[in-house]
């Protein structure tokens, strides 16, 4: 052929679960194919019958254009990044009336009081300022966002703000107090709100109690249910780990029998409970990624009304399976102080949702004056698969991403340290559900 021929370095190739087939795929060249048995064996043995074939898919290649199509491809998405919409994350307070059993935040000082209209203000002027010409939506986070009282008014004139700056508001809420906030989430721009159900009743109430142990399944799904008849977006959360994996095709089928599954608006989410910073969870009941999915994946071949509730992504292949094709390569799955920033009622400004609250992890200041550690930021900006020594050489660093810097930097104490993901299995999981025999919708 003319040219020295080697192996693409960012091949993902391995079996597909449950079957004598194989996969390979590259995101570089965004092509993907599943082979019978003897081609995969060929793979596995070094060998290419077809060696112009691989070629002109992108799987064998010449190491000089592949290293110009990879520095292409990440221009494109540094591009790309800089038109992306960003989330802001905005925390009025710390105080929850929940005690669930896994809070992240539980270690955190309870800082209890401090927001007012002035903060308010300081930060729609800090956002509509440092991010005049970008697209933006606000996320109110907590703590528990829907508290009543004084903190309702609050948060009336925090979504009465949003409207006047033209900005769209998701709420993140442990939905007690859902139905008697519809008042003011009805005047607002309300993108969606999540809410958590970790299970039917007896589960749910286990795990996700009032602050002395009372019940708040009832008033939750009373909370869905008025919210999506006013016409609000619902997004669904449940919280999965080794005490109540076995709960998912009940939520499934409550959900589904509920009728929310019908409507257009509602949608859903499966979060896995892991250790982020003080999780309470008891380590034994905690899933590695690899573990949960693989859980989730038997589940479903039990359980396929599961699907019909929730599609779980299995790295890419959900996306295959929706649009037909591969999508761009990630060379940053990081958002933060990118894509993503975080603010509290103390004023301070942090990277993203993940470490927003954290001691140490402040970026800057927006009230009583506004003050940036641009060092601090550089770092978590400068964070991506070319600047991780770890992602080198690694063959699925464009679907990784290098991961979640926040996991990163707890665990090495730097954000330029890798936060590893199964994807290889994960996309063998994947195929296997989606396309080795028919998943219905």
């Amino acid at each position: 052929m003319g040219k020295r021929m080697e192996l693409s370095k960012y091949n993902i190739f391995g079996p597909i679960k449950n079957s004598e087939r194989y996969y390979i795929l590259n995101l570089l060249t965004g092509n993907a194919d599943i082979l019978d048995k003897r081609r995969g064996d060929e793979i596995l043995r070094g060998e290419f019958t077809t060696v112009e074939e691989y070629a002109g898919l992108g799987y064998l290649v010449d190491p000089a254009e592949e290293r110009a199509l990879y520095e292409q491809r990440y221009e494109e998405f540094l591009l790309k990044r800089k038109s992306e919409e960003v989330q802001v994350f905005f925390v009025p307070w710390y105080a929850c009336n929940f005690s669930c059993s896994y809070c992240y935040q539980s270690g955190y000082e309870v800082r209890d009081a401090g927001l007012d209209e002035e903060v308010i203000d300081g930060f729609f002027r800090y956002i509509e300022t440092e991010l005049r010409d970008r697209n933006k939506y606000i996320t109110l986070f907590g703590g528990e966002p829907l508290l009543l009282g004084k903190r309702k008014e609050l948060i009336s004139y925090f979504i009465g703000e949003s409207s006047r700056a033209g900005i769209d508001v998701a709420l993140v809420t442990n939905g007690y107090n859902l139905a008697e906030y519809l008042d003011v989430l009805e005047e607002g721009r309300i993108r969606e709100i999540q809410v958590t159900l970790d299970g039917t009743e007896k589960v749910h109430n286990r795990r996700r109690m009032l602050k002395g142990g009372a019940p708040t399944f009832s008033r939750i799904v009373e909370g869905v249910d008025r919210a999506l008849e006013a016409g609000l977006g619902v997004n669904l959360r449940v919280v999965l780990d080794g005490d109540n994996m076995g709960e998912l095709p009940e939520i499934a089928r409550f959900a589904i029998n509920r009728g929310w599954t019908k409507q257009s608006r509602f949608k859903t989410q499966l979060g896995r409970n892991y250790e982020l910073h003080t999780c309470q969870a008891g380590s034994a009941k905690l899933f590695s990624r690899l573990e949960f999915y693989g859980e989730l994946y038997e589940l479903i071949q039990i359980h396929p009304e599961i699907v019909q509730f929730h599609r779980p992504a299995y790295s890419l292949s959900k996306f295959l399976l929706e649009n037909g094709e591969l999508p761009d390569p990630l060379f940053d799955a990081c958002p933060a102080c990118k894509s993503e920033w975080a603010f509290d009622f103390t004023g301070r400004i942090y990277p993203c949702t993940a470490t927003v609250g954290k001691e140490g992890e402040s970026v800057g200041t927006f009230h009583p004056e506004v003050k940036k550690n641009e060092e601090a930021i550089a770092q978590w900006r400068n964070r991506d698969v070319t600047t991780i020594p770890g992602c080198e050489g690694c063959p699925v660093q464009l679907v990784c991403g290098g991961g979640c810097g926040s996991l990163a930097k707890n665990r090495e104490g730097t954000v330029f340290a890798t936060d590893c993901r199964p994807e290889k299995e994960l996309i063998g999981m994947g195929l296997s559900l989606y396309f080795n025999k028919e998943v219905s919708e």
